[in-house]
């Protein structure tokens, strides 16, 4: 599982990691079966029981929250005479956006706040200036 700077999580995985290498590897193989746990508890999340198609390698799960374990299980489907081996899981958190992130927005917001009151105490001090009559 590849935790991307945008939040969401980029799952790979290769037909090597259920068990010995066979002559045609992917013959039998019908798909994956992907599940989704939060903390242990069983959610609603947009990767619950999906179900993917033989050639995927791959799957990209958006917007993930920060601070919650997570944990992913892949398990290959076979046809009927070859029974399915046990599901791959793995266990990762997504870190909190950054605190830095939130100084550079509060900066920028409070860099345009300061420039906007210099606008405003220019234009008073222009009109009590020109306009007003001495």
């Amino acid at each position: 599982a590849n935790v991307l700077r945008n939040g969401s999580v980029l799952l790979q995985w290769g037909l090597r990691h259920w068990g010995p290498p066979s002559p045609r590897p992917s013959a039998s193989l019908r798909g994956f079966a992907l599940n989704c746990s939060w903390d242990g508890t069983y959610t609603r999340f947009p990767c619950d029981s999906v179900e993917l198609g033989a050639a995927c390698r791959d799957y990209l799960l958006a917007e993930a929250h920060g601070s919650v374990r997570y944990r992913l299980c892949l398990q290959p489907r076979y046809a009927p005479p070859r029974p399915a081996p046990p599901a791959q899981c793995v266990e990762f958190r997504v870190e909190p956006a950054a605190m830095r992130d939130i100084v550079v927005a509060m900066t920028a917001v409070g860099g345009s706040i300061c420039v906007m009151l210099v606008f405003i105490c220019l234009l008073v001090a222009y009109i009590t200036e020109n306009l007003m009559s001495p």
